[in-house]
């Protein structure tokens, strides 16, 4: 428990920040930080890290990138958490190009949920967003679905004049296939320049234009997940779609649980905040982790900083997403 008298037990895993894509919101043009690769854990470190944890009561871990899914050994480090007695859940974050050959081998290996990036389905869009073909990633959606994961959401990060035109287009497509979706606010988390006025949507707009189409009935506990997405159900579309507004909701930090491991080794109590604790040393002598997820616990603040002119120190790729 922090000092906020939240429960921490949640994990968030960056094994790399890499990625095959180029989001707009993510990784700034010209990103190579991925260069210093002697500072990245190996598959047996970031298990050793999700073993502190869990001696902490850490129950539930998510991979993330970068794209998770561009290291050959994800199914070495999944299979090695996922075996870990104490571990309720390990999930994966990603952009799905790489699922229709790996779905099966990650299942297999203990990854039990997925949260897939889908800003856009029509092509030249998704391409302006991300720089690549949502061919790739439609199939991947189809691989996941096919090999049995206990739950599959997809995630759209709000851009006004980008992808707004989108919105019902995703949601459709989602509730075809059964899978939640969930909007997420834009955040001053690529640089100081990747939030404005301009490009900024927030969560209570799009809601307010779905009821103009369709009754949105609040879910009580919609169980779908860890963090602090609030759920609604769509009736006449038959949807459930989720809503993560860190930028407009007063309370969202309230029940945070989680603390996030970098891909170069450094735990991070707050993504809106700067503060981030090494934790190379500790797991490289061999001793000293717990002391520093305990320490990151402690210093886990009440809230974020993304509404005071927050500038981001790095961006989004090498923080994890």
């Amino acid at each position: 428990m922090d000092q906020h008298g939240r429960t921490i037990d949640y994990l968030r895993i960056s094994i790399t920040d890499r990625c095959n894509e180029r989001c707009l919101y993510c990784m700034p043009e010209g990103y190579k930080g991925w260069a210093q690769k002697a500072d990245h854990l190996t598959a047996r470190e970031v298990v050793q890290v999700a073993e502190a944890a869990v001696n902490l009561g850490f129950r539930k871990f998510r991979l993330t990138g970068g794209e998770p899914t561009i290291r050959a050994d994800l199914p070495e480090i999944a299979r090695g958490i996922s075996e870990l007695s104490g571990v309720d859940a390990l999930a994966l974050s990603t952009n799905a190009t790489r699922l229709t050959k790996l779905a099966g081998t990650l299942r297999e290996a203990g990854i039990s949920s997925l949260n897939i990036s889908l800003d856009a389905l029509d092509p030249e869009l998704y391409r302006k967003v991300t720089g690549s073909d949502v061919a790739g990633v439609l199939a991947g959606i189809d691989a996941a679905r096919e090999v049995g994961f206990d739950r599959i959401k997809l995630n759209c990060v709000l851009m006004r004049g980008v992808n707004e035109s989108e919105i019902w287009p995703l949601i459709r497509f989602a509730s075809e296939r059964d899978l939640p979706i969930r909007f997420i606010e834009l955040m001053p988390l690529s640089n100081a320049d990747v939030l404005n006025a301009d490009n900024f949507l927030s969560i209570e707009e799009v809601i307010v234009r779905l009821q103009e189409t369709d009754e949105v009935i609040p879910q009580e506990s919609a169980g779908l997940g860890w963090g602090p997405a609030r759920y609604y159900d769509l009736k006449k579309t038959g949807a459930t779609v989720g809503f993560i507004g860190a930028m407009t909701t007063s309370d969202f930090c309230a029940s945070c649980n989680k603390i996030r491991l970098t891909a170069d080794g450094k735990i991070r109590p707050c993504l809106g905040r700067h503060n981030e604790l090494d934790l190379l040393p500790a797991l490289r002598r061999g001793e000293g982790v717990e002391d520093v997820l305990r320490e990151a616990i402690a210093l886990k603040p009440l809230d974020h900083e993304f509404s005071e002119c927050y500038q981001p120190d790095r961006p989004m790729t090498a923080i994890g997403g």
